[in-house]
């Protein structure tokens, strides 16, 4: 029996020696692509190199390069890109009230009228008093002279002194920048004025002189800029210049929160713990814009009548004016003595402050 010859291992199949590259369409060509393909799946044995290399040639890399996106940006004008809103309507303002002075006709009436509407306390103290009275005024550099004249003195040494300036002058027609200046200290310390006095008015002249100050400018300067342009003047605080504005140049809506009487009077007229700061004067008193001088006036009065019986003070008010500048400066120098709040220096300037 013939023993069984042993099964000759079958050598596997030669390569394709000229392999047809993928991807092309043609018909032909498409055909021995399948034949390749289906010889390399039925093979049991895949080189690793070969499947690497089919693999590249099957995905080629882009070459298309790849260009950055441009950001179209709406022009604001482009009605097809903006949505346009209609404006909210805005909230309805009370007419704002245009003050004049004080001494023009009907203005008073108009102040005192404010006044009632606006603040039933102050309404009250209007009905005890009479209203005040507004006295001509010189030339504004006359005026301001005498309130440096007038500093920290009593009311009859500053008429004294105040007397023989306007006589050195040659009369109050004389007091005028070109008359003042000349003036040496030596001949102001003569008629008792001090020699730092001496230099505020000298100061005062010179700025006429300079063009900085004049009498027309200053009457037709609004508030803010008068009360910058005074107080660069040396020995000329804030003090002064609301007093100047409210005496001599008759301003409206002026309010002297420095002023010791205004803030006690505002103090017992709503009844506060404590008396105001110069700071909380504003805020307290921003009912009565624009009459804020007219007031003040009230404060002063209210202040006064204090421990007085009302029937009293209505007989001795009917004649009353507006208070004398050199009787409010030493009035309010006395409370400056007693009371005095050094914020209000530093901040705003007092009275005397070079």
């Amino acid at each position: 029996m013939d023993e069984p010859q042993p099964s000759q291992p079958q050598s596997p199949k030669p390569e394709n020696p000229n392999p047809i590259p993928l991807g092309n369409n043609d018909d032909g060509d498409s055909a021995a692509s399948t034949s390749v393909s289906g010889s390399i799946v039925s093979s049991t044995t895949i080189e690793a190199p070969r499947f690497t290399e089919l693999s590249n040639v099957s995905s080629p890399p882009s070459k298309i390069p790849l260009r950055p996106r441009k950001i179209r940006k709406l022009s604001p004008n482009n009605d097809s890109a903006t949505t346009t809103t209609p404006p909210r309507p805005k909230p309805s303002q009370p007419p704002r009230i245009h003050a004049k002075s004080l001494t023009c006709e009907g203005e008073l009436e108009a102040a005192i009228t404010h006044l009632r509407s606006v603040d039933p306390l102050l309404a009250s103290l209007i009905d005890t008093h009479p209203p005040p009275k507004y006295e001509s005024f010189n030339t504004p550099f006359l005026a301001l002279i005498r309130s440096i004249l007038y500093q920290q003195l009593a009311a009859k040494a500053g008429n004294s002194i105040y007397t023989r300036f306007v006589s050195l002058c040659g009369g109050e027609n004389g007091v005028v920048p070109e008359i003042v200046l000349p003036l040496t200290p030596q001949e102001l310390r003569q008629i008792g004025v001090s020699g730092r006095k001496a230099s505020y008015l000298h100061d005062l002249a010179r700025k006429y002189q300079n063009g900085i100050l004049s009498d027309s400018g200053i009457v037709s300067m609004d508030d803010k800029s008068l009360f910058t342009m005074l107080t660069m003047v040396n020995g000329i605080g804030s003090w002064s210049v609301h007093m100047f504005m409210i005496n001599s140049l008759h301003r409206p809506d002026v309010l002297p929160v420095n002023d010791l009487g205004v803030r006690k009077g505002v103090q017992m007229l709503y009844d506060l713990p404590e008396l105001p700061r110069p700071s909380q004067m504003e805020g307290l008193c921003e009912k009565w814009r624009p009459y804020r001088s007219v007031g003040s006036w009230y404060m002063w009065r209210l202040v006064e009548a204090k421990g007085t019986p009302s029937n009293a003070v209505v007989n001795a008010g009917a004649d009353m004016s507006f208070p004398q500048l050199e009787d409010m400066q030493q009035q309010h120098q006395q409370q400056q003595s007693q009371l005095l709040d050094p914020l209000s220096v530093f901040s705003i300037g007092a009275w005397g402050q070079t």
